[in-house]
């Protein structure tokens, strides 16, 4: 069984380059740096060090092993703030990402939502890419993200996710497009638009901008991205200027200004799959993320 003391001294060293630094650094004596150390070895059945007159660093499997070490450490320490809020204040704090179209329609409903739970939320905005690296890195307890239907996230195989909702797209395109008058797409439909310009998210890893370059390539079209951006209200607003289509969520409907018109697309893979992702144990998620997973659930009800 590992002992944390043994991660603790493996991180020490791996920061301070020497075990003599190691030891100033945990408080500890020197032999105590080499007794944890030499323990770790053994259970492993490697050398996670090599030391030179130069000091110490860590070989390939020390590298692995401090990888994990950190993130079993943050957990630990994870636990131990959990549990001491939850004792004292009778509190939980939830750090919790979101993509920012989901954050200007939800988050103020999860937030108070969670709040008559005892659960307080720490709010970060990010796009996709970066909320699936940072789950996977436990820097983040929970986070809301999407998938285009068919299309996998790159989670790590400990991250549990949590099927909460289907967000159709809808095609946007100008009032003024010869396409508009159509009330639906159906593939073929939809690959009239091949010679239009279009507008895609300026953040890579987008599974819905993979998805429309994945149809019109499989036509033998490429799509011409005129424009880049993450802000749905800037993409509506460049729709309703006449210059390029694009895919928008159901969830921004309401927000389509006058010289816009929104349009289903018949394809059940153009929809916004809502998961929400967390770093889980063998039991699953914990008792606040699966309260947290309600509270996203009832937040896009009370939507209509």
């Amino acid at each position: 069984m590992i002992d944390l003391r043994q991660l603790q001294a493996l991180s020490a060293v791996a920061a301070e380059g020497s075990v003599a630094r190691a030891a100033t650094r945990l408080g500890w004596s020197q032999p105590t740096v080499d007794y944890h150390l030499r323990n770790l070895d053994r259970l492993v059945g490697a050398d996670l060090t090599v030391r030179s007159t130069r000091g110490s660093k860590l070989t390939t499997a020390g590298t692995l092993m401090l990888e994990r070490a950190e993130e079993i450490l943050g957990l630990a320490d994870r636990a131990l703030t959990d549990v001491r809020d939850l004792a004292q204040l009778g509190r939980i704090r939830l750090r919790f990402g979101t993509f920012p179209t989901a954050a200007a329609r939800l988050l103020p409903g999860i937030t108070s939502r969670v709040a008559e739970l005892g659960i307080e939320l720490d709010a970060t905005l990010e796009e996709l890419s970066p909320l699936v690296t940072r789950v996977n890195q436990h820097t983040l307890d929970a986070a809301l993200v999407y998938a285009a239907g068919g299309y996998q996230l790159p989670f790590r195989a400990e991250v549990h996710t949590t099927h909460l909702f289907t967000d159709p797209m809808l095609l946007a395109l100008p009032a003024t497009h010869p396409a508009a008058h159509h009330r639906s797409f159906d593939r073929a439909t939809l690959l009239t638009l091949a010679h239009d310009s279009w507008v895609m998210g300026s953040t890579p890893g987008d599974t819905l901008d993979d998805l429309v370059r994945e149809v019109f390539q499989s036509a033998g079209h490429k799509v011409d991205v005129a424009i880049r951006t993450d802000d749905y209200s800037v993409v509506l607003g460049l729709i309703a200027a006449g210059m390029a289509v694009a895919l928008v969520p159901s969830l921004v409907s309401n927000q389509a200004p006058e010289g816009v018109v929104l349009r289903p697309i018949d394809d059940p893979r153009f929809a916004r799959e809502l998961l929400l992702a967390a770093p889980a144990g063998p039991g699953g998620p914990s008792a606040a993320v699966r309260q947290l997973a309600e509270a996203v659930r009832r937040s896009i009800s009370a939507l209509g």
